[in-house]
């Protein structure tokens, strides 16, 4: 979190959690903008069009990010579904730039 941001345990006000909220949702996208970006590494280098999606590799993540949700004490089967979600437009987002440089 930035300075101008209190933590969530030193919120008094609503102002203070939609600051934060806010700031976290900044911080996320800029990590989706990562994420993405090994996206399109991975079009990149894939060798050919079916390899972009890989449901052994998708089912690894979703129960990686579950099972960090649960040691976090956050509800496991909605960060899931999240999960699940953000590793299909992922690879959405790969097939299209796997068409724009291959195809």
């Amino acid at each position: 979190m930035t300075k101008t941001v209190k933590s969530p345990e030193d919120c008094t006000t609503m102002v203070d959690v939609r600051a934060g909220v806010d700031e976290t949702d900044r911080q996320l996208v800029k990590l989706l903008e990562t994420r993405f970006g090994y996206m399109r590494a991975a079009a990149r280098i894939k060798p050919d069009r079916a390899s972009v999606r890989d449901e052994d590799r998708k089912a690894s993540v979703i129960k990686a990010a579950a099972q960090a949700a649960e040691d976090a004490g956050l509800p496991s089967k909605e960060i899931a579904q999240i999960w699940d979600r953000l590793v299909e437009a992922s690879i959405a987002y790969e097939f299209d730039e796997w068409d724009q440089t291959r195809g």
